[in-house]
């Protein structure tokens, strides 16, 4: 075990690009990834699931929308690439990450649109329409209590939060506590293991 996470702020892992190819809302995309950031081989599974069975925003959503840790910016692309009037706002620790964001989404063809921040460098007075997140289980529970703690209050009055946690990572466990925080929790779909969960005020 090295230390280098791809929740570490600046992995120390050599910087190796490759392209990631996947489809999401009946497109297909080709994104750069790295080592040292979150799935850098393969769209992960969970993210796979969210985009595949959470509700995608109606094209003229004008957002802003969240992406809560982007890595490489999947949910980023697709979100600025289904809704083109909206703003995204992709978050992420690593630095790594940020910059391939940023990347992809020029690629794309969405730059424009997407703001690639650091946690403490999105502006405190931004509300989001929608949060997604397949969240950093790994960094520990009291730690993703915090981040979602931290987040999920950054919704609109009227916004809606997508996330997908594992079943086997604590999915359950992790909407039971949403609840006891007071949020509306509804198990919007679960596949292959993966619960989506839809949170609302």
């Amino acid at each position: 075990m090295t230390g280098d996470h791809y929740f570490s702020p600046q992995p120390g892992t050599a910087d190796l690009r490759s392209p990631i190819e996947f489809s999401a809302a009946g497109r297909d995309y080709t994104l750069t990834t790295a080592a040292g950031v979150f799935s850098a081989g393969r769209l992960d599974p969970g993210t796979a699931v969210l985009l595949r069975k959470a509700q995608l925003p109606a094209s003229a959503d004008p957002g802003p929308f969240l992406d809560l840790g982007c890595g490489y910016g999947p949910i980023t692309c697709v979100l600025a690439d289904q809704a083109p009037a909206a703003s995204v706002y992709a978050v992420d620790v690593n630095a790594r990450a940020r910059e391939l964001t940023a990347l992809n989404a020029a690629r794309l063809g969405v730059a424009d649109r997407v703001c690639v921040r650091a946690p403490d460098d999105v502006p405190e007075a931004v509300r989001f329409t929608q949060l997604w997140s397949n969240p950093p289980i790994r960094v520990g529970k009291a730690e993703l209590h915090a981040l979602l703690a931290r987040w999920l209050p950054r919704l609109a009055s009227d916004g809606v939060g997508w996330l997908v946690v594992a079943r086997y990572l604590g999915g359950d466990s992790v909407q039971r506590w949403l609840v006891d925080q007071g949020w509306q929790v509804a198990r919007h779909a679960s596949q292959q293991g993966y619960r989506v969960l839809r949170v609302t005020r």
